[in-house]
Parts: C-alpha cells; structure tokens; sequence
C-alpha cells in the first residue's frame, strides 16, 4: 500500500520496515509467522532494488544541455553581448571567440595527458589481409624414419662431390705446370707465379691447397733456387711411383701466407 512512499529517495518509511519486521521476529514461534516473514523480505528487497535503480539513474543522468551552456560559459560567451554584435556586424565563424577552442584545449592537457594520435592526410594505407599460414601435417613415424636413413646417403654423397670436385682441379693444374715445363723445360718456374692470383687471396689459397695434393702424391716437387726461392716443376714418372709417392709425402713442408704477404 505504502510502494510508491517507500520508493521516494527521500523518505525512510522502508528502513522504518525492516527495523519493525526485525522486531517482531524475535517472537515468531510458528512456521507461518516466519513465512510471512520471508515473504516480506522478497517484497523489501525488490523495493530497495527499484529505489536503488532509481537513485543511480538520477545520479548519472547526463544533460546535454546544461553541458554544452557549461561549456559556452566557460569558453567566454556573454549572450547578452553576442546578441547586439550579431545585429551590428557580422562575425567570422559565429559567436564564438577566436581562442575559443584555444582556451579549452589548454585546460584539457591538465587531464588529459597523452600523445595526440597520428593522422594521415592521405588516409591510412590499405592492408592486404593476412596470408593463411599452411597447415604442417605431422610426418608418420614410418616417413621420419626414411627421412632420417636418407641422411647419411645425402651427406655421403655431398662429400664424393666436393672429392671428385677436388681431384677434377688438382688435375687440371697438373696439366698446366706440365704444358708450361715441356714449353721451355730449362726455365724454372717461380712457385709464387704459378699460384698467386693478384686479384682474389681466396683464389690463391685454393690455388696453394690443390697444389699440396700434387706434392703429396710426388707428381711435382717444389725446390730453392740461386735466389733462394721456391720453384716448382712436375716429376718425371719412374717404376717404382709408389716409394716416389711415400718419399715425397715425408717431405711436406707448410708455407704460411696472409693477405699482406700476398699483396
């Protein structure tokens, strides 16, 4: 009967209930006086429920017109004064002041401390969507274990290639200290000029590696001349090439070459 006073924000008539209803539990002896008074203490609590919904709405109602007053007021209108100035003379940009907006801006930094945002005059870029990654089917162990077989045939053949790689330049060289004896057979040629390249250290280096296997083997021999410096010149083939081969192996010497020696 008493909804609509229990629901005013600035009555008491509900608390005044509840202090009451507290009251006369103390005396319930019976079961249907405590379901009475469970059923009045749904009934408060939607009450209290309805007028806390309404406190809170009153509370964060937001006027956007008294706002936007607030706000024109705190930019610098006088109404009063714009009125006759629009009647007299025409102003640029309505009635607001020219540091208007100037004005707000500085008293929005107090609050509002962040790095303004960036712009393009152009708009944004337009993004291609995302490729879809591939879905990666796991391997059956069957397949892994064939993988993992294969690897030791690939690496086995990497290697036989680098060796025939190998052994196809130390032959080559071969031929040309060969065809450069036979040309003129009395002329030593200088180690130097026969393996130095005067425009890759790298190539040199490979030059002098694919020359070693030739000294190994005893198919050339490097000795000193008059000026004592190294000469190189191919061996001539004998019977007996392989006690040459061990002969020669016994006497390997290493030369050691950086880049300003070379250069």
């Amino acid at each position: 009967e008493n909804r609509e006073t229990m629901l005013n924000s600035k009555s008491n008539r509900l608390t005044e209930a509840l202090e009451e209803a507290n009251r006369l539990f103390d005396g319930v002896c019976r079961a249907r006086e405590a379901a009475l008074d469970a059923q009045f203490l749904v009934i408060a609590t939607n009450i209290g429920k309805e007028k806390a919904s309404e406190l809170h709405s009153e509370m964060s109602a937001f006027d956007s017109t008294a706002f936007a007053e607030d706000l024109l007021t705190f930019m610098g209108i006088n109404r009063t004064e714009s009125a006759e100035d629009d009647e007299s003379e025409d102003v640029p940009g309505g009635f607001l002041p020219s540091d208007a907006w100037k004005k707000m801006g500085k008293e929005a930094l107090k609050y509002c401390r962040r790095a303004p945002t960036f712009h393009l005059m152009m708009g944004s870029f337009k993004s291609d969507p995302p490729v879809p990654k591939q879905r990666i089917e796991r391997q059956k162990k069957a397949s892994r274990g064939k993988a993992e077989r294969a690897m030791p045939a690939q690496l086995k053949n990497m290697e036989e290639s680098h060796q025939e790689a190998t052994e196809k330049e130390v032959e080559r060289i071969l031929g040309i200290l060969q065809t450069h004896f036979e040309n003129d057979p009395t002329t030593p040629i200088s180690f130097f000029d026969f393996v130095i390249d005067p425009h890759s250290f790298a190539r040199t280096v490979e030059n002098m590696f694919h020359v070693s296997f030739l000294i190994r083997d005893g198919l050339a021999k490097i000795k000193l001349d008059d000026n004592q410096l190294p000469v190189i010149e191919p061996t001539k083939p004998t019977g007996n090439s392989e006690e040459d081969r061990r002969a020669g192996a016994r006497n390997q010497v290493i030369i050691r070459l950086d880049q300003k020696e070379w250069k």
